[in-house]
C-alpha cells in the first residue's frame, strides 16, 4: 500500500513538470509565427507632431458684411486706384423687398472698408422692390452713375418683372435714385428675364455700350447691346454673343487684355468665359472655359459666381463671390451669395486665360513659417521641405505637417502619377484624428473637396470641382491661400478651387497625402502674415 502512494505522488509530479514545460514553450512559438508584431516597436517609433495654439482670424482676404452674404460684385475703380466692390446684400431672412446695394473698398485686395448700404430697395408698387445686379462708371463730366436692375414680382402692369435703373452720385457715397425706368425689354425678348447692365465708354465710338443679360425668344440667353451718347436715350443694337447653350448669360462683362477681347458672364452656377477679336465680337467660348469650381448639385453649387473684372495696376482681376455652405459646412454644396473672392487673370499664348492668387498677397503674407513633417500613415519619407509618399492600390499614404494656421499660404511643387490621386489632408489633431482631403485627381481629371475621408474617395463622385488636365505638364506648381475656413487651391496658373473647409480650422492639422498612387510634395514653403 505504502509503494503504491509513493509511485501515485511520483506520477502527479511528473505530470506537473509536463505541463509546465509545454506552458513555458507556447510563446516561443508564438513570436516565430508572428512577425508583425515585431515591427510594431518601428511603427510607434514615427514621430508625433503636437498641436499647437490656434485662434482664428478676422477676415481680411474674403469679407462678407456683419450678419449678411455678398451676393453679384460690380467693380469700380477709383480714379485713386481704389477697387470698389458693390454688392447685392443678402440675407438668411429676405422679406417682401431685398438686395439692396452695399460697398466695399480696398487699395491691396487685402484689407477691405465696409461703407455699407448705398442704394435701398423701393417699394411694393415701385419697379424695383428687389434690386439686381448692374455697374458704376464716371461719365465725361464727372458725375457717377450706378446702373442696376429692378425686379417686381408683380410684373409691372405687364411691362415685365425686370427693367434697368439709374442712380447718380457726386461722391459715390450717396446716391439718388432716377425714379422713372430707363426701359423693359424689346419685342421678341422676355419680360420677366432682363437684367444685370453693364455700362461703360466706349472712346473708338465716342459712346457709352450697355450690355444686358437678357432670353430672346428663338436664341435662348444672349448678350444684349445698346448704345447711348447721354446715358438716357438707349438704341438697341442687339445680341454681341449667342451660345444656344444656357438659358440665361447673367452678369455680363467685356474687357481686353492686350489685343484680344473677353467676353465673362454666369449660369449653372458657375463664370464661363468666351474669346473674341473685336468688342463686337464673335466671340467663342474655350472648351474648357471656367476658371474656379462648378458644382454638380443643381441650383446648389455656386462655388465662384457672377464674376466681373477690374484692371488695376495693370493687372485684370475677376471680382466675384464664394457661396455660403449649405446642408454642412464641408459638403462642397454651396448657396447663393457668400464672401468676396478675387482672382488675379492670366493671359497663356494660346489667348486662354487662367487664374492666380492676387500678387498683392505677396506683401501680406511676409513671414516664413517652418515646415516640419513626419510620416503619420502608409509609405512617407520625409527630406527637409520634400515629402515623397507610395501606396498601393486600396491604400494611402499621409505626412502630418502639423497644425494648419488660421491664415498662410502654402507653396510646392507636385507630382502623381498619370492616374493618381493625391493632395492636401485635413484634421489629425488630438480633437479630431480624422483627415479629410483636397484632391488634385488626375484619374477624374479634376479638383476637388467634399469633406470625405480618404478612405471614402473610391466610393463617391465630387460635388464641386475644377476640371484640370494633369497631362500636360509632369509638375504642378501649386499655391494654397487659407484664411479660417476658406481654402483657395490655385494649380500652374491655369485653374483654382475655392472651398470651405471647416475640417481645416479649430486646430486640425494639414498634410500631404497619395492615395493608391506615387506622389512627391517637393519646395515646401508656407507664409504667414507679418
Amino acid at each position: 500500500m505504502r509503494n503504491w502512494k509513493y509511485l501515485l505522488a511520483a506520477l502527479l509530479i511528473m505530470a506537473l513538470f509536463l505541463s509546465a514545460c509545454g506552458a513555458s514553450a507556447a510563446p516561443a512559438s508564438n513570436l516565430a509565427e508572428a512577425p508583425e508584431v515585431a515591427e510594431e516597436p518601428a511603427e510607434s517609433a514615427r514621430e508625433v507632431i503636437p498641436d499647437e495654439p490656434y485662434e482664428a482670424v478676422e477676415y481680411s482676404l474674403y469679407p462678407a458684411p456683419e450678419g449678411g452674404y455678398v451676393g453679384d460684385v460690380m467693380p469700380f475703380v477709383t480714379e485713386d486706384g481704389t477697387l470698389e466692390l458693390y454688392y447685392l446684400y443678402d440675407t438668411d431672412h429676405n422679406g417682401q423687398g431685398y438686395h439692396p446695394i452695399y460697398k466695399f473698398s480696398t487699395a491691396d485686395l487685402c484689407e477691405y472698408e465696409d461703407h455699407g448700404m448705398m442704394l435701398n430697395f423701393g417699394q411694393m408698387s415701385d419697379p424695383d422692390p428687389a434690386l439686381g445686379t448692374g455697374s458704376v462708371l464716371r461719365d465725361q463730366d464727372g458725375l457717377y452713375h450706378l446702373f442696376y436692375t429692378g425686379h417686381n414680382d408683380t410684373g409691372n402692369g405687364g411691362q415685365g418683372k425686370e427693367c434697368v435703373m439709374h442712380a447718380t452720385s457726386t461722391d459715390r457715397e450717396n446716391w439718388v435714385k432716377d425714379e422713372e425706368v430707363l426701359f423693359f425689354s424689346p419685342e421678341n425678348y422676355s419680360k420677366d428675364d432682363f437684367r444685370d447692365p453693364e455700362v461703360f465708354w466706349v472712346e473708338e465710338e465716342q459712346c457709352y455700350w450697355l450690355l444686358i443679360a437678357a432670353r430672346e425668344n428663338t436664341l435662348g440667353g444672349v448678350v444684349l447691346k445698346y448704345t447711348s451718347t447721354d446715358l438716357k436715350n438707349w438704341e438697341i443694337y442687339g445680341p454681341i454673343f449667342a451660345p444656344m447653350a444656357q438659358y440665361m448669360l447673367e452678369c455680363p462683362d467685356l474687357f481686353r487684355i492686350g489685343d484680344t477681347w473677353y467676353l465673362t458672364y454666369s449660369w449653372d452656377c458657375c463664370t464661363y468665359y468666351a474669346i473674341g477679336d473685336s468688342m463686337n465680337g464673335p466671340f467663342v467660348a474655350p472648351r474648357d472655359n471656367i476658371l474656379d469650381g462648378q458644382g454638380t448639385i443643381s441650383g446648389n453649387g455656386f462655388v465662384f459666381y457672377a464674376a466681373k473684372t477690374a484692371e488695376l495696376g495693370g493687372n485684370t482681376y475677376l471680382c466675384g463671390w464664394l457661396g455660403r455652405p449649405g446642408v454642412s459646412g464641408d459638403s462642397g454644396i454651396y448657396q447663393w451669395a457668400g464672401r468676396v473672392l478675387n482672382h488675379q487673370l492670366v493671359q497663356n499664348e494660346d489667348k486662354t486665360l487662367g487664374v492666380k492668387a492676387p500678387e498683392q498677397f505677396a506683401d501680406y503674407f511676409t513671414i516664413d513659417k517652418l515646415v516640419h513633417a513626419a510620416a503619420r500613415e502608409g509609405n512617407a519619407e520625409v527630406s527637409g521641405n520634400n515629402i515623397s509618399l507610395s501606396a498601393e492600390p486600396g491604400s494611402y499614404a499621409l505626412a502630418d505637417m502639423g497644425t494648419r494656421p488660421a491664415t498662410m499660404t502654402l507653396e510646392c511643387d507636385v507630382t502623381l502619377d498619370e492616374y493618381g490621386c493625391a493632395g492636401f489632408a485635413f484634421g489629425g489633431s488630438a480633437q479630431d484624428e480624422t483627415f479629410t482631403v483636397l484632391c488634385l485627381d488626375a484619374e477624374r481629371g479634376c479638383l476637388h473637396y467634399e469633406g470625405y475621408e480618404i478612405a471614402d474617395l473610391e466610393n463617391f463622385d465630387p460635388t464641386a470641382l475644377t476640371r484640370f488636365d494633369f497631362s500636360k505638364n509632369d509638375v504642378h506648381h501649386v499655391k494654397l491661400v487659407c484664411e479660417n475656413d476658406v481654402v483657395v487651391l490655385y494649380v500652374d496658373d491655369l485653374k483654382a478651387l475655392s472651398s470651405h473647409i471647416f475640417h481645416s480650422t479649430d486646430g486640425a492639422h494639414i498634410g500631404v497625402f497619395a492615395n493608391g498612387c506615387n506622389a512627391s510634395f517637393s519646395n515646401i514653403s508656407m507664409k504667414i502674415p507679418g
